[in-house]
């Protein structure tokens, strides 16, 4: 079975779906591997690299994406190259189904079984193809370096002769696997850590990385079956406002990591709350591409307002390129040596399984995953 790995095609996706380790790996499995001509530049893998490993090397787009039986990469595929690929293909990425109607319907049209990578269940036997969570990680720890790089001051307390330096504040909104990520690597960097999440139940997981959490009473909030916060109503979303404002005012670096599974982020920092902090502080939005926590962020910019630089920096994952290129091509791995028979030499799909039945969007010429149906009904 043959396994194809185009190069992505976005500007700003440094990143690669399979790495040289991974490739050795699943060509032992019994597969064969081809990946096309520099595709892992821009993560720190050459060419040489893949073919030790045993990969193939191919310089021809278009006959790789015939070919395949199996397609991996990062980002969702152009709408028009779809129609190369053959009908009973298995095609994995991150598709974001809920938004991206037309690469669905075509992907189903052309017979291609789709697998979303945003979609693996949040279930402790799906953890170790949990692709969101791993590069969720990667852009906690990303965020704070941004922040303490553009900051005109240091993190930690400083005692010198000269005098005592007070650790830098920082505020992280959203405690799930990036701002834990976040709230972790500020307190290593020496400084005094706040957060805040809508789920009571993160307390706890917030204090065991060093951060304090801060209590705002919103009512009834909770999480989703899949660890996911729960989205709040209006009068939830001004009374958590009112209660960060405060806290955002007292400190140097604010983190964003709310965002809503399927649907544009919650806009929670409006600009009157920029304007509380004092000058020369940063916020980093890691939610700037779906639409923003952070009223006057930008994808791919960093602006300012009254003296607060806000950074939206798109992709954040791809800034560590070599280890976020690892950690997926090692989730990536996982999934496909899950249903490997190596006696029979194929996949066994069954959307009887709870996790491709979570994650496959379209196969055998129809539309199969219940949540995409349920949103178009």
């Amino acid at each position: 079975m043959q396994i194809v790995v185009p190069a992505e095609t976005e500007e700003n996706e440094r990143r690669v779906a399979l790495t040289p380790e991974s490739v050795k790996k699943l060509i032992h499995l019994g597969f064969s591997v081809k990946v096309e001509d520099g595709i892992g530049a821009k993560a720190g893998y050459s060419n040489e690299e893949y073919s030790k490993a045993g990969g193939i090397i191919s310089m021809e787009r278009d006959t790789l994406l015939k070919e395949g039986d199996i397609i991996a990469r990062v980002k969702k595929p152009d709408i028009e190259e779809i129609s190369k690929l053959k009908a009973g293909s298995l095609h994995i990425s991150y598709l974001d189904p809920y938004n991206e109607i037309d690469i669905v319907d075509k992907m189903s049209q052309q017979g291609v079984t789709a697998i979303s990578m945003e979609m693996i269940p949040r279930t402790t036997r799906a953890q170790k193809m949990d692709a969101l969570s791993s590069q969720a990680n990667l852009a906690g720890y990303v965020m704070v370096i941004l922040a303490a790089e553009k900051i005109d001051r240091i993190l930690p307390m400083m005692m010198t002769p000269a005098g005592t330096i007070s650790p830098a504040r920082v505020f992280v909104i959203g405690a799930g696997v990036a701002g834990l990520q976040a709230i972790a690597t500020a307190k290593r960097l020496g400084a005094r850590v706040d957060a805040f999440d809508t789920r009571p139940i993160v307390a706890e997981q917030v204090r065991s990385v060093g951060g304090k959490f801060l209590e705002i009473d919103l009512g009834e909030t909770g999480q989703t079956k899949d660890g996911y916060a729960k989205e709040l109503s209006p009068e939830q979303l001004d009374k958590q406002r009112q209660g960060m404002k405060e806290i955002i005012s007292q400190s140097d670096i604010v983190i964003t990591t709310a965002q809503v599974f399927g649907r544009p982020a919650p806009r929670i920092v409006t600009k009157d709350m920029v304007e509380a902090m004092k000058p020369g502080g940063v916020i980093v939005d890691m939610a700037v591409e779906s639409g923003g926590n952070v009223e006057g962020s930008i994808p791919g910019k960093t602006t300012e307002i009254s003296g607060v630089s806000i950074i939206g920096v798109s992709n954040l994952p791809a800034v560590v390129a070599k280890d976020a290129s690892q950690m997926y091509s090692s989730n990536v791995y996982n999934l496909i040596s899950e249903y490997w028979s190596a006696e029979e030499k194929m996949l066994n799909l069954s959307l009887e399984d709870d996790i491709l039945a979570g994650c496959i969007v379209t196969h055998g010429g129809d539309l199969v995953n219940e949540a995409i149906k349920n949103l178009r009904n």
